[in-house]
């Protein structure tokens, strides 16, 4: 465990959404209750983020929030870190349930509550807080192959390169986020909106946004193929996602 910045720590988490693309397992469990080797993904989540040093968790919940309430107002989790939670009354995206969140009054992480990762939180915090960003984006690196020969043109349409099955390697969005109170000045109450859309709005008001760039283990449960992934690779290795102290 890395050393927590200096003041107290506070996470909200999305796990509002109907999962979808995760059929049939979200049909009758919201996707973040969803086991994964046994545990739901959200108190694998939880049980990082208070071994990392957040005292607080704000829970954004709207589908089958009473599953989400009851599981977790009967875990020890409750007893180990202040658990709260946020009704949606209507779907607002993945940024806009933030302008209507209370006491977001420090720097707070905000991310999706359905990801199976291993990063370091209170060190993407520290540096969050060291660079004084209104955003800070935890970033991977995903390499994506393309399956057909890729040919390079000159302006008279002549091959000039021609490259079999390219690798591209690109820095993507782990769907977690540090954020400094200041990004609610550019979001409305009850108006839906996404998190590319905040990241542009803040960019144009020259407002800093920087990344957090980590080697960390890292998969979003979009798909039943995802979630085979993560089961498997939680299999492997528990203790690596499970914390077990302080709990």
């Amino acid at each position: 465990m890395s050393e927590a910045p200096a003041g107290a720590m506070k996470a909200v988490i999305l796990a509002g959404g109907r999962g979808t693309r995760l059929a049939p397992y979200t049909t009758v469990l919201p996707k973040p209750l969803v086991p994964v080797g046994g545990v739901p993904i959200l108190e694998t989540v939880l049980r990082q983020l208070r071994w990392h040093g957040f005292e607080e968790a704000v829970i954004a919940v709207g589908y089958l929030s009473s599953l989400i309430r009851a599981y977790f107002d009967q875990n020890p989790l409750s007893q180990q870190m202040r658990i709260t939670y946020h009704q949606e009354q209507a779907p607002l995206g993945t940024a806009g349930p933030l302008a209507t969140i209370e006491g977001l009054d420090e720097s707070f992480l905000f991310m999706n509550g359905d990801l199976l990762t291993t990063l370091d939180y209170a060190a993407m915090m520290r540096l969050h807080r060291e660079r004084d960003a209104a955003l800070t984006i935890a970033v991977v690196e995903r390499k994506m192959q393309i399956e057909l020969g890729v040919l390079g043109l000159n302006e008279a349409n002549e091959i000039v390169s021609y490259t079999e099955k390219p690798v591209h390697s690109f820095p993507a969005s782990m769907g977690i986020y540090a954020c400094h109170p200041r990004v609610r000045n550019y979001m409305a109450k009850g108006v839906p909106l996404d998190v590319p859309t905040l990241v542009l709005r803040l960019i144009a008001a020259g407002e800093k946004v920087v990344g957090y760039r980590s080697d960390c283990f890292w998969l979003d449960m979009g798909n039943p193929s995802d979630y085979a992934r993560a089961s498997e690779a939680f299999e492997a290795n528990r203790a690596q996602f499970l914390r077990d102290e302080p709990i």
